[in-house]
């Protein structure tokens, strides 16, 4: 468990790529369906999908070639690194589906099609389950190295699959459908903004997925059992604010859409209305995660040492999760979503690498304080941020139509 959570931090940093673009495809996805321009959104769509199949391929090759490099960036244990190389290299086939899905799911969300982009991720994450369950449990119990690739495999069908759908759906279903980027005037003023927009996303993901794998190899050199925690608290914090991060981009669908249309005041108010959801989401969140604790002590097999660390790390997420929710909320859906894009990327640089990674650093290799302590230190963030977030909400920058006139 704790070299596929090693291993899987590779996959997170992708995936902030992938979140970085897709965002940047919601922008303008969300405000030309406002204006109903369905034209620039397939432009849009071609775009998005050739910087994601570039990026992804680079990650391929990269854990097809040097899986054992990744690893020992965040491990130097010998065991750990072994089936985390033999995770990867299975799992790096699903960054080839990826690469198209994750772009035209975040297109179809922005069109307000949530509920395709719902069953199609849903069954996805069923099959993969459904696939897990039987490596595990039948196919290859008792063999951990053929458990770690058959579970890496399963991914990648349910990746396939799920590439499969947004294919059907866009050549029988969908407004717009997959298609190769047409050079002209349009084509370069589409770039531009794209370009414009996403940039400062990405590079704010970028930055804050850096710090947590940062902060996750530091976790990984300090104790074996904290991995072990922390990959179930990383499950843990998926499930309790799942509804915070649904808050979060339909927030920003609907902030676009309005002002896609020229209805700012509407823009405003949902805004506003959003951001209440999102802070009583982050209670309900927190709540739920102390809801769990009985639950999940019953389903986990961790050594006493990890259970004596989840436990206490499970209160602190508790508290992180309110945070959490208001900032995704407002930092990486509403703000991006008028075309606030750059204020996420200067405040993660400043908190995250000037202020949470230099002291967890402190803390864990000078002041060698206690793994918890460590957790606390490196959770803060989201409470340094959230001050800041609220009041530039208030000032209303975010409240900008991005759209162009095409003739």
């Amino acid at each position: 468990m704790s070299a596929v959570s090693l291993a899987g931090q590779i996959t997170f940093v992708l995936m902030l790529f992938y979140a970085g673009l897709a965002i940047g495809t919601g922008i303008l996805t969300a405000q030309y369906w406002g204006k109903n321009n369905t034209m620039a959104i397939k432009r849009v769509l071609s775009i998005a999908c050739i910087f994601s199949v570039i990026v992804s391929f680079l990650f391929f090759i990269a854990s097809i070639v040097f899986p054992d490099s990744l690893m020992h960036i965040f491990t130097n244990d010998e065991e750990l690194i072994m089936y985390g190389v033999k995770y990867q290299r299975s799992l790096s086939f699903s960054y080839l589906a990826m690469s198209l899905s994750q772009m035209y799911l975040a297109m179809v969300k922005s069109m307000e099609k949530t509920h395709f982009s719902a069953i199609v991720s849903s069954a996805g994450l069923i099959l993969n389950i459904l696939l897990n369950a039987l490596c595990i449990f039948v196919l290859f119990k008792g063999d951990p190295e053929m458990t770690i690739i058959g579970v890496a495999a399963a991914t990648v069908i349910a990746r396939f699959f799920e590439l499969a759908c947004c294919f059907i759906h866009s050549l029988h279903s969908g407004n717009v459908r997959f298609s190769l980027p047409i050079r002209d005037n349009v084509q370069k003023l589409l770039l531009h903004d794209y370009l414009r927009y996403t940039i400062p996303v990405l590079a704010n993901y970028v930055v804050y997925g850096g710090a947590l794998a940062a902060s996750i190899a530091i976790i990984g050199h300090v104790s074996s059992d904290m991995v072990a925690a922390n990959a179930i608290i990383n499950v843990v914090k998926n499930l309790a604010t799942v509804l915070c991060n649904g808050i979060g981009v339909g927030g920003s669908i609907l902030v676009g859409k309005y002002l896609g249309s020229q209805d700012i005041q509407f823009a405003k108010k949902a805004g506003i209305k959003i951001y209440k959801y999102a802070l009583g989401f982050g209670v309900l969140a927190g709540i739920t995660i102390l809801a769990m604790k009985p639950l999940i002590f019953i389903l986990v097999n961790i050594n006493i040492i990890a259970q004596g660390y989840l436990n206490l790390m499970l209160f602190v997420c508790a508290f992180w999760s309110i945070g959490k929710s208001l900032n995704s909320t407002i930092i990486g859906g509403i703000f991006p979503a008028g075309g606030d894009a750059k204020f996420g990327f200067l405040c993660d640089v400043i908190v995250m690498w000037g202020i949470i990674i230099p002291l967890s650093l402190v803390c864990a290799f000078i002041w060698h304080v206690q793994p918890v302590i460590l957790y606390i230190v490196i959770c803060s963030d989201e409470f340094i941020k959230m001050p800041v977030a609220l009041i530039r909400f208030r000032q209303y920058r975010w409240l900008n139509n991005i759209t162009r006139d095409f003739k």
